[in-house]
């Protein structure tokens, strides 16, 4: 099995990007200096920032006492639901810079003197609501118990009882925490406003790093995956630091989703596309795409994979795993104009690769496929994905002694990933149909493609290049029992009896719900004309689709169109909606699920469950207390 996270060796050619990410913030030479490095889902952002992390902290001056570099990584996901996002970086930027002061025994109190500052505002922060009521600008009016006092005072005006009450908590709980010297500090800036506030922490900022003698490098992760508040507050904490000297911030994040929590932050403004662009644009100095694996670097990826597979097997020799690995990352860089052939594979593994050609086989023929399906399209955590299931399907097959070869596995998995629905109903019900369990139509089209012939299409739903491209990827199968290995394909295989049950128009209308990212108006109100046992059979499809994905958002909003046209599903789609594990539970489809009489306990047992993610609870909490 292969973990999907992070990597800090280079198996995707990202190294020479991330070199360049890095040279980048050595020759600013203490300008300041963000990155921006995005791509979609699974590309491999935070690898891309790893390896510019490692390439960075690797490459100190010699002679150098120190690194001219304090490193820090921040995933603003991590807090979400737990701390304000804002804060949460401010804090986590003095904590590291008073850590390393003291690592080096120079310049503490000058640290100290900026973790007191993110302290006061964070006060500061927690008191605006109060001043903004009263309209008065300042953070405070005198020692902070004056000032706490003048404050009570004021929420004492507040109309609404509990909101006065929750913020007087909230400033007396962050007096609390304060430490006597911070107390100090604030009674002695009594007439300061918080702009001035703001720019006496840059300017400490700056000092400090300066008097140091060091650039601090922020990498920032996974803001992406935040809800929209809460990637807009690391945005808004990060450019307060923004633009001082001595810094540079690696942003790593999906564009095209870091500009919709812009939409979602302004939601109800009549703001323009130019401006939504604007924001963010003008945080990122340097735009940095993730680079698309073509099919040399999926090859050498999926061989790179397999490999280290058969040293933990025991199949192959671990001295000649970083000989392989070296010899196709050189020849990576060079093979920009040329492709990596399967004699290329052999040579890198030198004497080991005898012992892995069967895995060298499928690096070779699979990687294509894996590059043009669009299912995949060349994504490192799809790859990954399949190439685990594959390793969970065959530790199955050894387990029930059934005599399945992987190549074959491989192609049928293949089949099973990318395939329409009606397309692997086609190919299932050949195999079924026959007393051998073979696929006769595959004779045909494999003799033809051996012999370089035109390509027929079998069936209508074979009918896209893939078909013709998968059929001609070893092994042939048409002489082979395939029925063990739909056996593994069961949850698939199974679920095409409920396909089968369907009319032409609710196969139709089967597939535009796969195919719909949300709640279509135009697709509900055709699918309230197919009839409840139908709509039934396609939610089940879709359940399954959902299921097999880890229990994604947007598969899951895609269920509620068969419960839009037939509330009465909502049992069936509440029964699914249990199986996710407490701290997966999404947060993406609550605001649909309110609403709904069906989802009502569920919605109260994950309100109550301390396992479900706090944002959930929160999210819930908060909605009852509105009803």
């Amino acid at each position: 099995m292969w973990h999907d996270i992070e990597a800090e060796v280079d198996l995707l050619n990202f190294g020479v990007v991330a070199r360049a990410a890095a040279d980048l913030i050595r020759q600013a030479d203490g300008t300041p200096l963000t990155i921006g490095v995005s791509g979609g889902w699974g590309a491999g952002k935070s690898t891309l920032v790893k390896l510019t992390k490692v390439d960075l902290e690797k490459a100190v001056p010699s002679g150098a006492a120190a690194s001219p570099y304090i490193v820090m990584e921040f995933n603003a996901w991590l807090y979400q639901g737990y701390e304000d996002a804002r804060q949460a970086l401010l804090q986590a930027v003095s904590d590291r810079l008073l850590e390393e002061a003291k690592k080096r025994e120079s310049f503490v109190d000058k640290a100290v003197a900026v973790v007191k500052r993110v302290r006061l505002l964070k006060l500061a922060r927690l008191a605006a609501p109060v001043l903004a009521h009263a309209g008065i600008g300042s953070i405070a009016g005198g020692p902070l118990g004056t000032f706490i006092g003048a404050a009570t005072g004021l929420v004492k005006g507040l109309s609404d009882e509990a909101k006065r009450e929750e913020n007087l908590a909230a400033l007396k709980d962050a007096y609390a925490e304060l430490k006597p010297e911070l107390k100090e500090l604030v009674g002695e800036r009594e007439d300061d406003s918080l702009p001035k506030e703001i720019q006496a922490l840059r300017k400490a900022f700056e000092e400090l790093l300066a008097d140091m003698g060091v650039t601090l490098v922020v990498f920032v992760d996974d803001l992406d995956r935040c809800l929209p508040h809460t990637a807009i507050a690391t945005l808004e904490a990060m450019r307060l630091l923004l633009h001082v000297k001595n810094t540079a911030f690696v942003i790593a994040a999906d564009e095209a989703m870091i500009r919709g929590a812009v939409r979602a932050h302004f939601a109800g403004m009549d703001i323009e596309s130019g401006l939504v662009t604007s924001y963010f644009d003008k945080l990122i100095q340097i735009p940095l795409k993730v680079p698309r694996l073509g099919v040399n670097e999926v090859k050498v990826y999926l061989a790179l994979m397999m490999a280290d597979l058969a040293v933990r097997q025991q199949q192959l020799t671990p001295k000649f795993q970083p000989q392989g690995q070296t010899a196709l990352l050189a020849l990576l860089k060079t093979a920009w104009g040329k492709g990596i052939t399967r004699e290329d594979l052999t040579k890198a593994y030198g004497d080991g690769a005898k012992s892995i050609a069967t895995a060298l086989d499928i690096a070779d023929q699979l990687a294509p496929l894996l590059v043009s399906a669009s299912d995949i399209a060349g994504n490192p955590r799809l790859i990954k994905r399949f190439m685990n299931n594959l390793m969970i399907r065959l530790t199955i097959a050894k387990a029930m002694e059934m005599p399945i070869a992987i190549e074959q596995l491989v192609k049928v998995q293949l089949l099973e990933r990318v395939a329409s629905p009606a397309a692997f109903e086609f190919f299932v019900k050949a195999v079924a149909s026959t007393p051998d369990g073979k696929a006769e139509f595959l004779e045909a089209l494999e003799r033809a493609a051996q012999a370089d012939e035109e390509y027929i299409t079998p069936h209508p739903s074979w009918s896209t290049p893939f078909y013709k491209q998968w059929v001609r990827l070893s092994p042939r199968l048409s002489g082979s029992d395939l029925r063990a290995l739909l056996h593994l394909s069961r949850d698939r295989s199974l679920g095409l009896a409920a396909y089968d049950e369907l009319s032409e128009e609710g196969k139709r209308l089967l597939e535009a719900t796969m195919e719909a990212k949300e709640v279509s108006r135009v697709l509900v109100p055709q699918l309230m004309a197919l009839g409840q046992a139908d709509v039934s059979r396609i939610l089940t499809r879709v359940i399954r689709k959902a299921r097999d994905g880890q229990w994604n958002s947007v598969d899951l909003l895609r269920c509620l169109n068969c419960t839009e046209a037939h509330p009465e599903l909502g049992e069936q789609f509440v029964q699914a909606l249990e199986e996710i594990p407490p701290g997966s539970r999404p947060y993406a489809i609550l605001p649909k699920l309110k609403s709904k009489p069906w989802a009502a306990l569920l919605l109260a047992d994950w309100r109550d469950d301390p396992e479900s993610a706090e944002q959930v609870k929160t999210y819930l909490k908060s909605s009852k207390a509105g009803n």
